[in-house]
């Protein structure tokens, strides 16, 4: 075999993903959270608020390649309790194939009350979210985290990362408290992780 094709055997898919994310980028970039996939510093630190022995549904929104999704299963949660939401019909392909044993919704996660009406069977464990909230009215994000809570088992964490200086969506939320990461300088762009849990 020619040394041009083992090395095209051998490119990372890292590399692929990055590709398919900027192109998805540059035909829609309101429905893009990123560029590129999210690091493994920012994933990573987005998986440690999700409790990995626990029964319920983890749901993702946003997963795209699924860089938070193998960050999830590193962490310990079982790939049969993911409920990956993706907008993108060739993410959701991808994501299909890369997590056969995971639950992948094509549909709209900000409007997630809809999407998720007959998919969950009991309150989910927790809800991640890749989703660019910063450029969405903050109505559609008070929509979005409302819908989240009511998915959500009392006291879950509704997990999201921003690249922003300020929070996603207010602190000042009455019932709901507010966690934030240290900020994640090894992330391009560097991002911070917000944890809201309904009180």
């Amino acid at each position: 075999m020619p040394l041009q094709s083992v090395r095209a055997l051998k490119k990372p898919p890292r590399l692929d993903d990055e590709v398919r994310f900027l192109r998805s980028w540059i035909e829609k970039p309101l429905h893009m959270g990123a560029v590129m996939p999210s690091g493994r510093p920012l994933a990573r630190t987005m998986a440690q608020y999700v409790d990995a022995d626990g029964a319920g549904a983890v749901v993702e929104l946003g997963p795209g390649t699924g860089a938070i999704t193998n960050a999830l299963i590193e962490h310990g949660v079982d790939q049969k309790r993911l409920v990956l939401v993706e907008y993108n019909p060739g993410f959701c392909a991808l994501l299909r194939d890369r997590y056969p044993q995971a639950k992948v919704v094509q549909g709209d996660a900000y409007r997630l009350r809809d999407t998720l009406w007959n998919i969950l069977s009991a309150p989910a464990a927790a809800v991640v979210s890749g989703l660019p909230l910063v450029t969405k009215p903050m109505l559609t994000r008070l929509r979005l985290i409302r819908d989240a809570f009511t998915a959500l088992a009392p006291g879950a964490p509704f997990v999201q990362f921003t690249y922003s200086v300020v929070p996603p969506i207010p602190k000042s939320l009455p019932g709901v408290s507010t966690e934030a990461s240290e900020r994640i300088w090894m992330n391009l762009p560097p991002a911070r992780v917000w944890v809201y849990r309904k009180d």
